[in-house]
């Protein structure tokens, strides 16, 4: 069944490749030229050239039956080829018969066969190739009347009579109008087929628009037809023809620079009509999909296809093709002028591949540099790769600026490839300050400043790109030529990479301030405070030597701590909202002496200090106290309930539980 899928979506690309190709020669036909050709020529006086809007006719005509080729389903597709297979059969095998009265005439030997060695020959030759023909005819149309298809063989039927040549010659004329004559009754029979297939059609497609839409529609051809496909496929065989015709009329081998020179007038030559332009968007596209699929394969094996990203599927740099071709006019230039400018686009192109690449790359080269893998082979594989994305830019760049003449344009094209340059520079330094905390056993210190500066960079100098390329598309438009295709491009540019970036960089820079605020307004733990607490940070399982206590008692990494709250506003433990209640936590009455260590009874701690000192308490902080502990409870009965309940019923656990603590809180103010 597999096997009968893969021939079958094959056979549905494939015969579907010269409907595309007839619309291509009818885009490049020009009519009016034609007939100019023709007035020149000697079959002006032909009556089939006499009226132009015949020809106009024929020239919409061929769309229609392209389209109609391009969008029929697979079976009868499969059946109109078959058809037409058994007229080419027909067609050799009078072919042959022709040849084969052609050579007795020429001989002249009316005799028996087996007495002219020559003519037994001639005669077995073509009797094994209309036997052949005859037997293939009967097998395309899966039919037993093989008789239907035999006309071809009355001419050596008669000559075995020894029938004369020139009554043979008229027994092959009636032989071919014998079979013309069946091919027209075939027709006439089957002339209702197309009717009804465009009348099951329209029903079709009436019912899926009512019931779900243009859109379903779309995506349902979309599908069917397999057009990205379809369109690769058609271009890559209109490029080999361009190939082999290039190599069949010169006799000796190009040399290096003019095989750059004719590879790229061959793409020129075979995107000057708009099917040959989306068959290279598409082409472009699937070459992109490859180039990624390899990449991420040679960075994490066959894992690499188990979480497949899906915004890596080589469908931006096809795009991007598009709307530069359409926005320069490509299809409308002369082929010198259009491989030029194709060389400035496929630089592009290129460049954005190799940005893709290191969207890729950048988190597993992180990832792998912060984690404990000591594998060489990944840390090479990953390094490697991160080598080639910082050179291979930077070459580009400097080719292109030996082709073309540097102007503030060509600036804002390499610009691109520069930044992927800087960029894998910042993820190498990142990686080797991770590789370097690994091999001291100690984090660095004030890590997420270094690494927050080296992103902030390029992210400046990508905003900063992005800001001149706006500047001067404006200025070309305020000064230059207007279009309604280049004010579009600015205001997507605008808006995508202008305004969008300025506002996740502000947004990131105000989220790490308030971090910092946060931080700043906690208490710190004294050293008693961590001697009692005797626990790790719960963020990075590391021991702390230094800590800030949250509201609700807990104990963190300052660093740690900030990099959460990068994220979220909330206890990493409790989830509580560390927003409001930084309040509380910075009153005059709660300070940082009187708040418990966190795995401590609060009850203990009183006894500890003595009675007296809770008689002295001002008013405020045993209010300030009592509002904690009462939300600190509430917070914690939402999670655990239990535990308070046991607690209450003099069921004591062991007293480092923070919920005991929480529970013997509420006690102790319920009995002050």
């Amino acid at each position: 069944m597999a096997m009968k899928a893969r021939v079958e979506a094959v056979l549905n690309v494939g015969l579907r490749i010269p409907s595309i190709m007839l619309l291509e020669v009818l885009y490049r036909w020009d009519v009016s030229s034609f007939f100019q050709k023709i007035q020149r020529s000697s079959l002006n006086n032909n009556p089939l050239f006499q009226y132009k809007y015949i020809a106009l006719y024929l020239h919409y005509v061929g769309y229609i039956l392209s389209l109609v080729l391009l969008t029929l389903p697979r079976q009868h597709l499969v059946q109109l080829y078959l058809y037409v297979l058994t007229a080419l059969l027909l067609f050799a095998g009078h072919q042959l018969s022709r040849d084969y009265v052609r050579g007795e005439l020429d001989s002249g030997y009316e005799g028996p066969l087996y007495l002219e060695p020559l003519s037994m020959n001639r005669f077995t030759t073509a009797l094994i190739g209309q036997v052949v023909v005859c037997t293939l005819c009967s097998c395309v149309m899966q039919t037993k009347q093989i008789w239907l298809f035999s006309a071809h063989l009355l001419p050596l039927v008669a000559r075995l009579c020894l029938v004369p040549l020139d009554t043979i010659v008229f027994i092959n004329r009636f032989a071919m109008i014998f079979t013309g004559l069946e091919v027209l009754y075939f027709i006439a029979s089957h002339l209702l087929v197309p009717y009804n297939l465009a009348k099951t059609a329209y029903r079709e497609l009436v019912q899926v628009v009512e019931v779900y839409g243009l859109l379903a529609l779309g995506m349902s051809l979309w599908n069917q037809l397999v057009l990205p496909v379809l369109f690769m496929c058609f271009w890559l065989v209109l490029f080999a023809l361009q190939i082999y015709t290039y190599f069949s009329t010169r006799d000796q081998p190009p040399s290096r620079e003019r095989l750059l020179f004719l590879f790229l007038t061959s793409i020129a030559e075979c995107c000057s009509t708009p099917y040959s332009l989306l068959g290279l968007v598409f082409t472009v596209s699937f070459v992109a999909l490859g180039v990624l699929t390899l990449c991420k394969f040679y960075l994490q094996g066959y894992r690499a296809f188990m979480n497949d990203n899906t915004m890596h599927r080589g469908m931006t740099e096809g795009i991007t093709l598009l709307i530069l071709a359409v926005q320069t006019g490509l299809i409308e230039l002369q082929v010198i002028h259009r491989a030029f400018l194709l060389s400035i686009i496929l630089f592009v192109v290129v460049a954005s591949i190799l940005q893709s690449m290191l969207e890729i790359a950048d988190p597993i080269v992180l990832a792998l540099g912060a984690s404990r893998d000591k594998s060489l082979w990944k840390h090479f594989r990953a390094v490697s790769l991160c080598l080639f994305l910082l050179v291979f830019p930077a070459y580009m760049a400097y080719m292109i600026c030996q082709f073309f003449r540097m102007d503030f344009w060509l600036l804002i094209i390499i610009s691109s490839s520069i930044l992927t340059s800087l960029q894998v520079l910042g993820t190498l330094l990142i990686y080797i300050l991770f590789m370097v905390e690994e091999f001291r056993k100690a984090p660095v210190e004030n890590m997420d400043e270094v690494i927050y500066c080296v992103n902030g960079t390029y992210r400046l100098l990508e905003f900063l790109v992005a800001v001149c390329v706006v500047a001067y598309g404006v200025s070309e438009t305020l000064f230059g030529e207007w279009t309604v295709m280049g004010s579009t491009i600015i205001l997507i540019h605008s808006y995508y990479n202008v305004w969008l970036r300025a506002q996740l960089g502000w947004q990131s820079f105000l989220l790490r301030r308030d971090a910092v605020h946060k931080i700043q307004s906690m208490p710190t733990a004294s050293t008693l405070q961590l001697q009692q607490h005797n626990d790790i940070c719960s963020i990075c399982f590391q021991d702390m030597k230094s800590a800030v206590i949250t509201p609700c008692s807990h104990f963190f990494h300052a660093a740690c701590l900030k990099k959460w709250l990068y994220v979220q506003e909330t206890c990493p433990l409790c989830h509580g909202q560390l927003k409001s209640q930084l309040q509380p936590a910075s009153s005059p009455g709660a300070t940082t002496q009187e708040m418990p260590p966190a795995n401590q009874n609060p009850a203990e701690v009183e006894q500890e200090q003595g009675e007296p000192q809770v008689e002295l308490r001002t008013e405020e902080g045993t209010q300030a106290e009592t509002e904690l502990g009462t939300d600190l409870l509430s917070e914690r009965s939402k999670i655990q309930p239990k535990e308070c309940d046991l607690e209450a019923e003099g069921r004591a656990e062991p007293a480092g539980d923070l919920n005991d603590g929480l529970c013997s809180m509420s006690h102790v103010h319920s009995s002050s």
